[in-house]
């Protein structure tokens, strides 16, 4: 099937190796040479160089099992450093968005485009390209489609395929369904763990098996959400761009610590740094929560007395006044805490999120000042944010020796005064 050359392109750009790219852009030295990136803790690998990829490390292998691997090919390895990635995203986000007419931000490193009308969108996908490589050092590809799901499918081949130089546009190809064919359904946009089971169990093992599967059953087994995947691999749009991000129902902060930790002190520390951050990514949401839940537990994995507790804290007046939230940390940990427990991991969530326009006042409850209160945490946030994190509460600590380890973490180059790039001429 063919598509009219008037219809409208879908743009998928996705960053190369995300965070490894990230990496080399401070260290150029990394080009060329296995890199991997660890999760939180150093625990499994959650980012590989195509060097890294061609040793055989897998996505989310544990680092421990790769150690003698690392060693033998020099394998340059990196804790997350998630403030730099974050910055580099809203930069490409940035780039991006001056040459789209909308955009949808997908993910830290995806991002669905409009762009505007032109007689070759593949030649604006690398003027696209080139110009997120000048100004962020960051490779991406571009998958170009008539729908979301077929530029997910063209991004793959842009990716993989060395012949599209890292933007492919398939509306046009003179042979789509070879193309799908070769695209393993659990790959395709939309389909889940369960619906992959689901479609494997039937003999529906490719993109293209989907594309032509009976429209009814489709409809009865994988609800409307599978009728659309399917119909989009046929070339019909279903699935517009999301100019408005739904709402949150609720957030939540949660970290394995560094070491087992028994001490009342350092778990409250803990606690109150997750909630500084929890209360954070509230004010950014312009919204409220009216109850906040607090949970520490034990390791499943070691010899000892095992425990989890959870507590919930309910607020007569919606809030996201960061001292309000301590004082609940507190109180909730009062309850919660068991002397002579080795804790492992501990986090918060605030729950029943409502917009900040819509609080309500308790008819007996004390009127809080609401002003001082907004103009404080408006400052503060200001001030972490120019200056990377700077203001903090006493509660949070100070040595924070609980904290998970990253010991290969490289510096915040863009996001702290003290750990910008040095060039020496």
């Amino acid at each position: 099937m063919r598509y009219s050359p008037s219809l409208k392109r879908f743009f998928l750009i996705d960053c190369n190796n995300f965070f490894v790219s990230c990496e080399r852009v401070f260290d150029p030295t990394l080009i060329g040479k296995p890199v991997v990136v660890l999760s939180n803790n150093d625990g499994c690998v959650i980012s590989r160089s195509n060097e890294a990829k061609a040793l055989g490390i897998g996505m989310g292998q544990a680092a421990f099992e790769c150690e003698a691997l690392f060693k033998k090919h020099n394998v340059r390895v990196f804790s997350s450093n998630f403030s730099l990635y974050a910055d580099m995203s809203a930069r490409i986000m940035q780039t991006v968005a001056s040459m789209a007419t909308d955009i949808e931000i997908y993910s830290i490193d995806e991002a669905f485009l409009y762009v505007p009308y032109t007689n070759n969108y593949t030649e604006y996908g690398r003027q696209l390209r080139n110009l997120v490589k000048q100004r962020t050092g960051i490779p991406i590809s571009v998958g170009i489609g008539p729908t979301k799901t077929l530029s997910k499918v063209a991004n793959k081949l842009a990716k993989k395929k060395p012949i599209y130089a890292g933007v492919f546009d398939i509306t046009d190809h003179p042979d789509i369904d070879m193309l799908l064919a070769t695209h393993p359904v659990e790959d395709v946009w939309g389909v889940g763990r369960q619906y992959y089971k689901l479609l494997m169990s039937v003999g529906i093992k490719t993109a293209r098996d989907l594309k032509y599967a009976p429209d009814k059953w489709v409809r009865k087994k994988m609800t409307v959400v599978g009728l659309k995947t399917m119909l989009e691999l046929r070339g019909i749009s279903c699935i517009d761009l999301m100019n408005d991000v739904p709402s949150k129902k609720s957030i939540t902060i949660s970290r394995t610590f560094g070491k087992m930790v028994s001490d009342k002190h350092l778990v409250q520390e803990a606690l109150a740094t997750y909630m500084i951050r929890a209360a954070e990514k509230l004010r950014r949401e312009r919204a409220l929560t009216t109850m906040v839940t607090i949970f520490v537990s034990t390791s499943r994995y070691h010899d000892h007395e095992r425990y989890f507790g959870a507590i919930n804290y309910s607020f007569n007046v919606a809030t996201d006044y960061t001292p309000a939230l301590l004082d609940a940390v507190s109180a909730c940990l009062d309850v919660l805490y068991k002397p002579g427990c080795l804790y492992k991991k501990a986090g918060v969530m605030l729950n029943d999120l409502v917009a900040a326009q819509e609080m309500q006042l308790d008819l007996f409850s004390p009127v809080p000042e609401l002003s001082k209160q907004r103009d404080l945490m408006k400052t503060c946030d200001r001030i972490n944010a120019r200056f990377g994190s700077v203001l903090s509460y006493a509660s949070a600590g100070f040595d924070q020796s609980w904290k998970a380890k990253r010991l290969k973490k490289s510096p915040h180059y863009t996001t702290n005064w003290h750990e910008l790039l040095t060039i020496e001429i």
